[in-house]
């Protein structure tokens, strides 16, 4: 190597071009209760405990309701899976059965999403499930392009709903991959940019 190249190679290797940038120091909580409200769209199965002719899956109208068999019309936009399983159970109750059992199980939120882009495959825009973590939804973007730097991936992340405020983290994802850094959890609006090496 010529002196001039070499002395290039070492300047640039002293100022940590060639490293990943240290990763931020984020929140391994899987799941928030708030990220899992329902809004238009999304789809859910309730099931009715021994009572399969009210058991069903449902998907939201644009006015945030469904209409449940015996007790009509019920509001779900904004609730958590759990207020919507009590909301319903106590309605049946109300004179209709004893005891009822329900149960609420999300199957799609097409209402909340993660973006995905950058040095993937495919990038594109992904509906959000509780407890996606970043590595799922790269994969779902088709995984990394060859010339992906995997653990300098952005997250973006607004800071409230409505606001323009945002946190930024630095993510490590071939690390977590190979179970060398903790997991991170993506949350509904997230945008994953997965940068170009260059070297």
């Amino acid at each position: 190597m010529r002196p001039a190249l070499l002395l290039l190679a070492l300047t640039l290797a002293g100022c940590g071009v060639f490293k990943d940038p240290p990763p931020s120091n984020y929140s391994s909580q899987e799941v928030y209760a708030e990220d899992t409200t329902l809004g238009a769209r999304d789809v859910f199965e309730v099931r009715v405990f021994r009572h399969e002719d009210m058991s069903g899956t449902y998907s939201v109208s644009d006015e945030g309701t469904i209409n449940f068999p015996e007790i009509g019309i019920v509001q779900v936009f904004g609730k958590t899976p759990a207020q919507v399983e009590q909301d319903i159970q106590v309605r049946l109750a109300d004179g209709y059965l004893v005891n009822p059992s329900v149960s609420v199980l999300v199957k799609e939120y097409k209402s909340k999403t993660v973006s995905v882009l950058g040095q993937v495959r495919k990038p594109t825009v992904v509906p959000y499930t509780a407890g996606m973590s970043i590595v799922d939804a790269i994969s779902q973007a088709g995984g990394f392009t060859p010339m992906a730097r995997k653990n300098a991936v952005r997250v973006t992340r607004t800071v409230a709903k409505d606001s323009k405020e945002a946190n930024s983290f630095t993510v490590p994802v071939e690390s977590i991959a190979n179970g060398k850094a903790k997991p991170f959890f993506l949350r509904p609006g997230d945008t994953v940019f997965v940068p170009e090496r260059w070297y």
